[in-house]
C-alpha cells in the first residue's frame, strides 16, 4: 500500500512509473468479519485527501473520536479527545482491503503507471545514470532501467536484501495476537490502549459494534493463547481489558505476528530509497507504523516533484539526501516514542510503575502536555510535507 500510495501521489508528474508486485494484483471486494484493519492518523487522512482518494475510503472508515490510555492494575490513565484539537476525529480504523481497493481503482485510471505483476526482483545493479533491475515475470527474465528505484516491499524487503543494506534489529520477545471482536456495549468511537503485564492491548472501533483487537503477549505464551477455544479466549481478553465494553460476544479468526524493531542503516543511496516497512518496522503500540510510511510517501513525492521543477536528476544522491535529512527527525521521534512506551510499560518495578502512572495523569490534566501528545498521535507534529498539510504537491501561482 505504501508503494501504491507513492505512485498515486505522483500521478500529475511527468514520470513513467513501474510498480513491481510479487503476487497477482487483486483485491477481495467483499467485506468479511475477519478483515484486517489499519489505524489511520488524522494526518494520514489529510495525505489521502490531498491525493484525491480519501472520499472513496470514507464509507469504510470508522472514526476514532477518543483515545483512552490506561495501565492495568494501576491508577494512571489519560484521555485524548478530538474536540480538544477541534477536529472531527483523531484518526480512523479502516480495513486494509478497503484501502487496497481504493488505491487499485485509482491506479487503474493513472496513465503514467505500468503494473509489472506477478514478478520477482532477482538482481539490482547501478550505472552512473540509472538502476538496472532484473525481474522474473512468469518464468521470463526482464530487464528494467530507472533513474530511481524505490524499495517499498515491507519488513522482509528483497530490495534491501539484494543490495546488502544492513539493519539493526531489536526482538521484543513479544507477539501480537490480532482478531476482530463483537462487544456487548457500543464503543462510541473510543479506541482503548491498555498496558498489561504481557504488553499493550488495543481495542479499536469498527463498524457493527465490532472492535479490532491487538493483544501483545510474551513469546512463550503464544501457543497457549492461540490454542484456546473462542469462549476461553474471550474470557482471557476480558481479564486483561475489563468490562468497559461489557461482555465480549464473538471473536473471529486469530493471527499472530512476532514483534521486532527493524531499521535499515541506509535509507538512501545513489538511485535508491527505502520507504515504509522496508526502512523501519515498529512495534504496533500507538498504531504508528503505516502512518510513518505514509509520511515517507508524502515527503518523497514532494522532493521528487520539486526536483522535477528545477530540472534536477530525481535519483541523484543530493536530492535523495534531502529526503533522508527531512525524514530523520520524524523517524527518530516516532521510533523512540514507541520503543520507550514498550520498555516503560513492560517493567513492573515499583518506582517506575509509579512514575509512569503519574505521567499518564499529568498528560490527562495539563493542556500543553496533552496537546503535544495529541499532535504526535495525530501525525501532525514537526516539519510536514505539503500533502500532510492538506495541500497539493504543486504550488499555485500565489505560492500556496
Amino acid at each position: 500500500m505504501v508503494g501504491a500510495s507513492l505512485a498515486i501521489a505522483l500521478c500529475d508528474q511527468p514520470l513513467r512509473i513501474g510498480m513491481i508486485e510479487a503476487v497477482a494484483w487483486q483485491v477481495e471486494d467483499k467485506p468479511c468479519y475477519d478483515d484486517r484493519s489499519i489505524a489511520l492518523a488524522w494526518g494520514s487522512r489529510r495525505i489521502f485527501d490531498s491525493m484525491g482518494v480519501w472520499q472513496a475510503m470514507t464509507p469504510a472508515a470508522t472514526a476514532i473520536k477518543t483515545i483512552h490510555v490506561s495501565d492495568r492494575g494501576h491508577f494512571g490513565f489519560t484521555r485524548l479527545d478530538a474536540r480538544q484539537q477541534q477536529v472531527e476525529a483523531l484518526g480512523y480504523v479502516i480495513a486494509a482491503r478497503a484501502i487496497g481497493k481504493v488505491l487499485t481503482e485509482a491506479l487503474a485510471h493513472q496513465a503514467n503507471v505500468t503494473l509489472i505483476s506477478p514478478a520477482t526482483v532477482t538482481n539490482i545493479d547501478f550505472d552512473s545514470d540509472c538502476a538496472n533491475v532484473t525481474v522474473d515475470q512468469e518464468g521470463q527474465s526482464r530487464q528494467l532501467k530507472t533513474r530511481l528505484l524505490v524499495g517499498a516491499d515491507g519488513v522482509q524487503s528483497s530490495v534491501r536484501e539484494l543490495l546488502s543494506v544492513d539493519t539493526t534489529m531489536n526482538d521484543y520477545g513479544q507477539t501480537a495476537v490480532i482478531a476482530n471482536l463483537t462487544t456487548e456495549k457500543p464503543h462510541h468511537h473510543i479506541a482503548f490502549e491498555r498496558f498489561t503485564n504481557t504488553g499493550p492491548m488495543a481495542l479499536l472501533p469498527l463498524d457493527h459494534d465490532r472492535c479490532a483487537l491487538v493483544w501483545t503477549v510474551e513469546k512463550e505464551q503464544v501457543e497457549e493463547v492461540m490454542s484456546l477455544d473462542d469462549d476461553v479466549f474471550l474470557q482471557a481478553v476480558l481479564k486483561h481489558f475489563g468490562y468497559r465494553l461489557g461482555k465480549l460476544i464473538k471473536v473471529g479468526r486469530r493471527d499472530a505476528y512476532p514483534l521486532r524493531l527493524v531499521r535499515a542503516q541506509e535509507q538512501v543511496r545513489e538511485r535508491l530509497v527505502l520507504i515504509g516497512n522496508a526502512a523501519h518496522t515498529l512495534h504496533p503500540v500507538a498504531g504508528q507504523g503505516f502512518n510513518l510510511g505514509l509520511r515517507d510517501v508524502a515527503t518523497l513525492a514532494q522532493v521528487i516533484a520539486e526536483a522535477r521543477q528545477m530540472d534536477k536528476d530525481i535519483g541523484s544522491l543530493p536530492i535523495l539526501n534531502r529526503y533522508a535529512e527531512w525524514r530523520i527527525s520524524d523517524h527518530n521521534r516516532v521510533i523512540n516514542f514507541t520503543d520507550n512506551l514498550v520498555k516503560l510499560f513492560s517493567n513492573d518495578l515499583l518506582p517506575l510503575s509509579f512514575a509512569r502512572n503519574v505521567g499518564l495523569l499529568v498528560a490527562d490534566v495539563f493542556p500543553p502536555v496533552k496537546k503535544a501528545l495529541l499532535r504526535r498521535t495525530m501525525g501532525i507534529s514537526g516539519h510536514l510535507p505539503r500533502l500532510a498539510r492538506g495541500l497539493s504537491l504543486q504550488k499555485n501561482q500565489h505560492g500556496n
